[in-house]
């Protein structure tokens, strides 16, 4: 294509008439429905509900190091893996296996290998029980939280936003964003759900109780 014909198709490319795109709505519902945001507990409570539906086991509790080793005696777990940053409080109490760091990264093999995977998360989700890893400190890389066929996660009860508009206000786009919603699992044409195709089969969330952190996130700007 010569100069002079490129020119003149971007020209009157140009000068068509392109209706600007809409204006997103923002009018739309920015916590759980029914629910009052403000309502701490009753916003911890539907988390702990949504998770047991999907199958997750949900240890409320004030000391993470007790409640992490409860998880992995419960499950039989005898490896654990540990991300970088994961404050040393959260380390199984008591717990006779062994701990592995991810430092230097260990290998696929070494991962598959590993019982079981303790991390934080960046933000929860209520309404839908759902968490929310963007690779933070304590939260480790991607390949380290899908392959071990147990996740340990523990969430502290300021993170969990009542719905998902408050959650993404939380989270920065440009980081590498996992959400997981209950053990891994899909089910084929004829719904015959399958475990742990895409990470985990089991997971265990451990609440940190502190049900007074305000939700202000999930309310629209202006509201009371």
């Amino acid at each position: 294509m010569t100069g002079t014909a490129r020119d003149e198709i971007l020209r009157r490319i140009r000068a068509a008439a392109v209706p600007p795109a809409p204006e997103p709505p923002r009018d739309y519902l920015r916590h759980a429905p029914g629910l009052d945001p403000d309502d701490r507990t009753a916003v911890l409570a539907l988390f702990a509900e949504r998770l047991a539906e999907y199958g997750a086991t949900v240890l409320r509790a004030e000391d993470p190091g007790p409640a992490v080793a409860r998880a992995l005696a419960d499950e039989g777990a005898r490896s654990l893996v540990v991300p970088d940053g994961l404050p040393a409080g959260w380390l199984p109490a008591g717990w006779d296996g062994e701990v592995r760091t991810d430092r230097p990264p260990l290998g696929k093999a070494e991962l598959d290998a590993t019982d079981a995977v303790l991390t934080a998360c960046a933000v929860a989700v209520a309404d839908s029980g759902t968490l929310v890893l963007d690779g933070g400190p304590a939260q480790g890389r991607r390949a380290a939280t899908l392959l071990p066929d147990l996740h340990v996660c523990v969430v502290r009860a300021e993170q969990v936003r009542s719905a998902l508009p408050g959650a993404l206000a939380r989270l920065d786009p440009a980081r590498p964003l996992t959400f997981v919603s209950g053990p891994s699992a899909t089910a084929d044409i004829e719904m015959i759900r399958v475990k742990g195709v895409h990470g985990p089969r089991r997971l265990v969330v451990v609440l940190l109780d502190r049900a007074d952190a305000a939700d202000g996130a999930d309310r629209p700007t202006g509201s009371g």
